[in-house]
């Protein structure tokens, strides 16, 4: 299956999602954003196949959001979207893409919906079990 994340290597949350998916028997293609940015127009097919605006993928903690003025509901797509390319550390994270769908995976198991049926549990950074195949945790 191929599979591409959108990944920040300090963020427990990307790390949990990449995690989850080489936990899956799957080697995702790793696109660390914030040194090799998505394009307008990839991010722009990303949010499409999401089907989501980009307000919903913009990222405030840590970021010039407020600076920019970002909060403004009178901002267009386009706008958001201009902003986010110009400035990649406003793109939320992590966002997978594969042949089920595309997701900005938070929380981490987000990613599930986009992987194969699995069994199992699934330990997170912080200790937290994960169900993989939709059972209770620590089955």
């Amino acid at each position: 299956m191929d599979i591409t994340i959108y990944h920040n290597p300090a963020c427990g949350t990307s790390r949990n999602t990449l995690a989850m998916i080489r936990a899956a028997g799957i080697e995702p293609t790793v696109i660390e954003y914030l040194k090799s940015p998505p394009s307008r127009a990839v991010l722009s097919d990303l949010l499409a196949r999401a089907g989501v605006a980009p307000r919903a993928w913009l990222r405030e903690k840590g970021t010039p959001y407020a600076e920019l003025g970002l909060g403004n509901a009178d901002l267009s797509d386009g706008a958001i979207l201009d902003a986010m390319v110009a400035q990649p550390i406003l793109i939320n994270r992590p966002i997978v893409a594969s042949p089920l769908g595309v997701a900005l995976c938070r929380p981490s198991e987000k990613v599930l919906a986009l992987l194969p049926a699995q069994a199992g549990t699934f330990v997170k950074e912080d200790g937290e079990r994960v169900a993989l195949g939709g059972g209770s945790p620590g089955a």
